[in-house]
């Protein structure tokens, strides 16, 4: 590993809360890193807590994109930004000018950075399977990293936060987006609801497990077979199965009967895993559906994830 890479400690110019907190002015986080350090997912995280949110967005952009949202008396003053290696690497370099021009704005941009050691990176996307953004290139996936890793390195040079994520789990990556940058999330237990395939195996950081491969597969429709459960005419397809009807209202009630028992002071978080053959259909809208149940019922920190999507 390069000299560099992560030094595996969190860093930030400052204490990382008040690096965020600062004054009482709009706020623009930047949210930058290696792909497959949890990007998404603290972009999610900040959507859950009322930020306004766009992934990917050319850097050229940025003073454009801040004037437009924050124009108006009901112009959101929480706005996260992903802005990573899918940019021309010539606009990165320009990030530091934009970012003044934004400060000239009235806002108070910090550019929060998420690293992860190569070792841990390689086997994420062995895991997932994805593609690096950088393979278009024709590189091997270390040297696709290596190259990321290069590009990235005057943007890490200029972030207000580091958090090394290479030994967190989606729980504890929330939790340590929030208390690093100081957004007060709620402390108590945290739910994470995580669909997966059977084909490749059972999550195994899940505290509960269904099965969901009993129900009606629209993967035999034609019409529905290149859509997800993400969609509307999947979630209606399913929504209008009885056995499906039914599967929901007995798992809800199996977790609105043992979740609350969970919460104690040494348990802080609790993965629901939800599986079918393809991780695609049916598990990913049972997921969503029992995770807009449980903040219906008032839990206050609920993620979903779905492991052969995102």
């Amino acid at each position: 590993m390069n000299d560099d890479t992560n030094d595996g400690t969190n860093q930030s110019r400052g204490p990382a809360g008040d690096a965020i907190a600062g004054d009482n002015k709009p706020v623009l986080l930047v949210v930058s890193g290696l792909s497959g350090s949890g990007k998404s997912v603290a972009l999610k995280t900040f959507e859950d807590l009322e930020f306004y949110c766009v992934d990917n967005l050319p850097a050229e952009l940025l003073a454009s994109f801040v004037r437009s949202v924050t124009e108006g008396d009901s112009a959101p003053r929480k706005l996260a930004v992903g802005i990573d290696v899918r940019n021309r690497h010539g606009d990165l370099a320009s990030l530091p000018q934009w970012l003044s021009e934004v400060g000239a704005m009235g806002l108070d941009p910090k550019l929060v950075f998420f690293d992860t050691r190569d070792e841990v990176l390689l086997k994420r996307y062995a895991d997932t399977r994805r593609r690096h953004p950088l393979s278009h290139l024709g590189l091997a996936l270390a040297d696709a990293i290596a190259l990321e890793r290069q590009v990235l390195k005057p943007l890490r040079a200029l972030a207000d936060v580091i958090i090394d994520t290479s030994d967190l789990n989606v729980h504890q990556l929330r939790r340590r987006v929030t208390t690093d940058l100081n957004l007060g999330l709620d402390s108590s237990l945290s739910l994470l609801f995580e669909s997966f395939a059977y084909r490749r195996g059972v999550p195994s950081d899940a505290d509960f497990v269904f099965d969901a491969r009993v129900l009606p597969n629209p993967h035999w429709d034609p019409r529905l077979r290149p859509l997800s459960g993400r969609d509307r005419e999947v979630a209606e397809y399913l929504a209008a199965q009885n056995d499906v009807r039914d599967y929901v209202a007995q798992v809800t009630g199996f977790l609105d009967h043992w979740l609350p028992r969970m919460r104690s002071d040494t348990r802080s978080y609790v993965t629901v895993a939800i599986g079918c053959t393809g991780g695609r259909h049916r598990s990913v809208y049972l997921t969503e559906t029992l995770a807009e149940h449980a903040r219906a019922q008032g839990w206050p920190d609920v993620a979903t994830y779905h492991r052969e999507l995102d």
